[in-house]
């Protein structure tokens, strides 16, 4: 009995053991559950905003963006937005028979039934129709409301001029966010819209219509803003026209037509040779992808003299009526310096500034240069833009290189003088040579048309010579072309202009035996309108220089361009 009474008295402990531990549970659970309460209530109430605004970010998209339009100065369109449609049929979804779908779908697609219905029986589960299907045509195929049948909308970037001004729009693939030139700087505008639709979808990828979703917002795409360029269709017509032929006619290697408004910086023409087809970009080389008369630096040659001669002037070395003794040839620090035309005129004598441009003396321009300091001449052309980018609103340009004036060697002062161991881009001495015709001031090259407000930001004009030095210039050039046979010797205009024809540096130091051929200009020089720059790089046929290759393209630009721009003559008859 005694045992079992000690047995009772343990059960009933452990009785009132569980109670405590069942107790102790109910308190933490009933605690868990006040936490677990009031974390909803933060969560829903409190902090609701906080959450929603995630919610709406994970489930969030925006309407679907097309860039904006391309315009040349005109309005004409250059390049523009094309939505397109790819087609796909889905064998698991299927409700009709390949026969029943081809039938239906034939018709809308411009496919031949028999071939359809084929492609329809295969035992694939997503089989492609068709694509690159336009919107009307997609539009058919959505009311059919076909469960088997899905359209796949893609962005694609059309210029339907081709290969007109290739270089200057650049090209855009929308897969990987690749762009060129134009469609590269202006990015943002181009993509820029006034208002984004943002609507909410589903991780499948459907539209969540709530009562303030637009139906239509969501299905139209949004479009950028369109950009208006400088660049004159017609002009620029010209200039690939007559840059395309020389380059055939002299079997050269490359080259550049710059037609620009030398008073506001406005590019009006633009030709770059080897070019390509935007349409197809993926096709084309790196050397025709590559604008390289914003990359690629040269010689300038005999068009630098200008720049010479403006800068004696401008340090007060030179005046307009200035004689210089040509002795045909000129021997510093072991080199000599040779005119081109030696061996007729071994010893022009005291030549006039006209007398040196007309026939282009590199001995006259050697000495011209060595009649000012080192550094003044080195900060009259750092002034003229010479080793600094322009600021073009194209991508890809260089500086130029241009000796620091502390390793200027007499012989390297002087071949400055006439276009040697110096180099440009093509962009930058048409830069430097529009602060001529424009009273002195050298104004930012561009190809965009901006507002006001963006114009004072992005185009900066520089007085980089006094305006009577820029005016004795251009009256030197348009006599020196006055008095000589040149073929841009117009009959309506007076033309201020420089031709230059220099040897090509090798990569292992010295020259090779290739040209770059060029003529340099304006018009009318009574007041300039347009500057025209000329450049054709290694031309293997004929005469070869640059009088009898660039000059002839400068003379056809320069009559085609003063026609369409209606320039009025300054010549009087």
């Amino acid at each position: 009995m005694g045992r079992n009474y000690k047995n009772y008295k343990s059960d009933k402990e452990k009785f009132k053991e569980f109670d405590k531990k069942l107790i102790f549970w109910q308190i933490i659970c009933i605690l868990a559950s006040f936490v677990i309460i009031g974390y909803l209530f933060l969560i829903m109430v409190v902090d609701v905003k906080n959450y929603r605004a995630q919610a709406k970010r994970q489930r969030s998209a925006k309407s679907f963006v097309m860039r904006g339009a391309i315009l040349d100065r005109n309005g004409i369109k250059l390049a523009s937005d094309k939505t397109s449609f790819d087609v796909y049929a889905h064998q698991e979804y299927y409700d009709h028979t390949p026969n029943e779908l081809a039938a239906i779908l034939a018709p809308i697609l411009g496919l031949n039934k028999n071939q359809l219905a084929k492609k329809l029986a295969q035992d694939e589960k997503i089989i492609v129709l068709k694509k690159d299907v336009p919107r009307l045509t997609a539009q058919k195929i959505r009311k059919l409301g076909l469960r088997e049948i899905s359209l796949g909308k893609k962005n694609e970037r059309v210029y339907p001029q081709g290969t007109m001004a290739a270089h200057i729009l650049g090209y855009y693939n929308p897969d990987a966010d690749v762009a060129a030139g134009v469609e590269f700087t202006a990015k943002d505008k181009l993509e820029e819209v006034e208002q984004d639709v943002n609507f909410e979808k589903t991780p499948d990828g459907d539209i969540i219509y709530e009562v303030n979703t637009d139906p239509a917002a969501t299905t139209t795409p949004l479009r950028g803003k369109s950009i208006t360029l400088t660049i004159d269709s017609a002009i620029q017509h010209v200039c690939e026209v007559e840059l395309n032929k020389v380059i055939k006619e002299k079997g050269a290697l490359r080259g550049t037509v710059i037609v620009m408004n030398p008073k506001n910086g406005e590019i009006l023409g633009y030709a770059v040779y080897p070019t390509y087809n935007p349409n197809n970009y993926k096709k084309a080389t790196l050397t025709q992808l590559t604008n390289w008369t914003l990359s690629d630096v040269f010689e300038p040659g005999s068009t630098f003299k200008v720049l010479t001669i403006a800068s004696a002037i401008e340090n007060g070395r030179l005046q307009e009526n200035s004689k210089i003794l040509d002795t045909g040839k000129l021997e510093i620090d072991k080199w000599t310096i040779k005119n081109y035309d030696y061996s007729v005129k071994p010893f022009p004598g005291n030549i006039d500034l006209y007398y040196l441009f007309e026939h282009s003396s590199n001995v006259a321009s050697a000495k011209a240069a060595l009649m000012m300091t080192k550094q003044e001449h080195y900060n009259v052309l750092k002034r003229f833009g010479i080793g600094e980018k322009t600021g073009i609103d194209l991508p890809g340009e260089s500086r130029g290189i241009i000796p620091p004036v502390k390793d200027w060697h007499k012989s390297t002062h002087a071949s400055v003088g006439y276009g040697y161991s110096i180099s440009v881009t093509a962009i930058q001495m048409a830069s430097a040579i529009s602060a001529i015709a424009n009273n002195g001031v050298k104004v930012t090259p561009h190809v965009i048309k901006y507002s006001p407000e963006e114009e004072a930001e992005k185009i900066h004009h520089e007085q980089v010579v006094k305006p009577e030095t820029a005016h004795i210039v251009t009256r030197l050039l348009a006599g020196s072309i006055g008095r000589s046979k040149s073929p841009v010797n117009l009959e309506d205009y007076h033309v201020a202009a420089k031709t230059g024809t220099a040897r090509k540096s090798s990569n292992t130091g010295g020259y090779t035996n290739k040209l770059v051929t060029s003529i340099i200009g304006f018009l009318p020089a009574s007041n300039p309108q347009v500057e025209i720059y000329v450049v054709i790089d290694s031309p293997s046929k004929g005469a070869l220089w640059g009088s009898t290759v660039a000059a002839p393209v400068f003379r056809e630009v320069a009559l085609q361009t003063a026609r369409i721009m209606n320039i009025a003559p300054d010549k009087k008859k």
